[in-house]
């Protein structure tokens, strides 16, 4: 017999504003749209997997690095998955991002794990893209993780460089849950 699962929408997809943009800032920012989405306590349990889904649109002057990320806790939180510091195209105006994520559980409890994988997309051009995966450093995607306490779930920004002219807004992010 076949293996029957779901996939969930866990976030309301009704959000009708973009997240607050962020700019003259080189300090990591959650830019998720509002309201926060907080995953209740035990709704992770091994097995579970996490779609983290994120888009929107930067602007730059020269040729500033931009980081993107899901945190589990919010940015002050854990890291799920980032892009690590990516340098941008030069002097650009809103050009799209797209940053996907899946967070696979080992397992829960205080000091759960989880394996992570996913990609981003980054706009050289409004018409053209760079793609890169996550995480794209030499480590496995392992994170440990509570799963035994509610947690917000955010995407996340940071600018290597302070400009007004380096903007960054999450225009959408949507969390789904596949069933097990």
């Amino acid at each position: 017999m076949p293996y029957m699962g779901w996939t969930s929408l866990l976030n309301s997809p009704s959000r009708k504003e973009a997240g607050v943009a962020l700019a003259t800032s080189v300090t990591l920012t959650d830019i998720s749209p509002a309201p926060q989405f907080t995953l209740p306590a035990g709704f992770l349990q091994e097995g579970s997997t996490l779609s983290l889904k994120a888009w929107g649109v930067f602007s730059n002057t020269a040729t500033p690095t931009l980081l993107l990320g899901f945190y589990f806790g919010g940015v002050a939180g854990v890291a799920l998955g980032t892009t690590g510091a990516i340098t941008t195209a030069s002097t650009i105006t809103n050009v799209p991002w797209r940053i996907q994520l899946d967070v696979d559980v080992w397992t829960d409890g205080a000091t759960g794990t989880c394996k992570t994988q996913g990609w981003c997309g980054f706009g050289t051009t409004v018409a053209a893209w760079s793609f890169l995966p996550i995480p794209n450093t030499a480590n496995t995607g392992t994170v440990t993780i509570d799963t035994t306490a509610a947690k917000v779930i955010s995407v996340g920004a940071q600018w290597g460089t302070s400009s007004a002219s380096n903007t960054v807004t999450c225009h959408g992010f949507k969390v789904f849950s596949d069933g097990v």
